[in-house]
């Protein structure tokens, strides 16, 4: 008999930290410090981590070969709503395992549970986070995160609709709005899922008609948000001046009405930095569909011709691969 659902999830869970493998440490710290501007919390040969706020870790690069986001580490608010996800997770058959005291430390938190969510992306959860009251040493005022957590990713798929019911299932995500955005010769449907009063903390793409993977890594981009426009336009000239490539130069989205670029990371992926993202008020939200990703802006800032059919060539080569090898679901 299925176990009646006591304890309703959404609200409850945030993106804590993002746990990324890279060989290219060196860079990151560039990238993270001195162009982001985060607060280095602690380095090492084999690691890096970095603060935002009072949250000991938030963005961990430890020494390895993927070049890619390994972890996303979900906070949970109580017990209760860590033992609804256990539950969930056993009721469905997904298996889970709590990670080791050197990884939890590693990862800033007292202790974590860890599974393969959808892409093989590690899903991992906890309650309670290793905290400071040390200064904060950044160059932009501050970064948004409290009750809404730290920001989003937004992954590729081929299975959306079972990377959807994930999200949906174990954790009551709800659907905030959907973008549908044309690339080259594909037409793409974005779906944006929220897990509390952020937007989005999950954006899903997929490829309509035939589904394919364009992209190497397990998600697209990361998100940050920034407290002030002045502190986006500063790291935009930071990171340009570092010789970081900006994928897409200062745009507005249409749904979130975010004003955000999107910076190429040391590891291949994209960190989109934001200003300004608009929070939903559960009484009145309504889902829309948007044609378009952006309102203004976001060009690409080598718009060259020979960059644009080097760029969809690699696309449209690494989409195709994808079809030879199936995409991983938990469910």
């Amino acid at each position: 008999m299925k176990r009646e659902n006591v304890s309703g999830l959404f609200g409850k869970a945030q993106v804590g930290y993002v746990l990324i493998e890279s060989e290219r440490l060196s860079d990151w710290r560039r990238f993270l410090q001195n162009g982001v501007g985060l607060h280095l919390a602690s380095e090492s040969d084999d690691l890096l981590a970095f603060r935002m706020d009072g949250h000991q870790r938030r963005l961990i690069i430890r020494l390895g070969p993927a070049e890619d986001v390994v972890a996303l580490g979900l906070h949970l608010l109580d017990t209760t709503a860590l033992d609804e996800v256990k539950a969930r997770l056993c009721e469905r058959d997904i298996p889970f395992n709590p990670g080791n005291p050197p990884d939890a430390a590693l990862r800033g938190v007292r202790q974590y549970w860890h599974l393969n969510g959808p892409k093989k992306l590690g899903v991992e959860f906890f309650t309670e986070p290793l905290t400071t009251d040390e200064p904060l040493w950044m160059l932009p005022s501050g970064f948004i995160t409290g009750d809404s957590g730290m920001g989003h990713v937004a992954i590729t798929s081929r299975q959306p609709e079972k990377m959807r019911r994930f999200w949906l299932e174990l954790f009551d995500a709800r659907i905030s709005d959907a973008i549908e955005e044309s690339i080259a010769c594909l037409t793409l449907d974005i779906t944006f899922l929220r897990l509390n009063e952020r937007h989005h903390s999950i954006a899903i793409a997929a490829t309509r008609g035939l589904r394919m993977d364009p992209i190497r890594t397990r998600i697209q981009h990361m998100n940050l948000l920034v407290n002030t426009m002045e502190d986006l336009s500063a790291a935009y000239r930071r990171l340009i001046d570092l010789g970081f490539g900006m994928a897409h130069e200062i745009g507005q989205h249409p749904n979130d009405k975010e004003v955000s670029f999107y910076v190429v990371t040391p590891s291949g992926f994209e960190l989109e930095l934001g200003w300004n993202a608009l929070t939903v008020s559960e009484a009145t939200w309504k889902p829309a569909d948007y044609y378009g990703i952006s309102l203004w802006g976001h060009k690409p800032r080598n718009a060259t011709l020979g960059n644009f059919i080097t760029t969809n060539a690699g696309n449209f080569r690494r989409g195709m691969k994808s079809l030879l090898h199936p995409e991983f679901s938990p469910l």
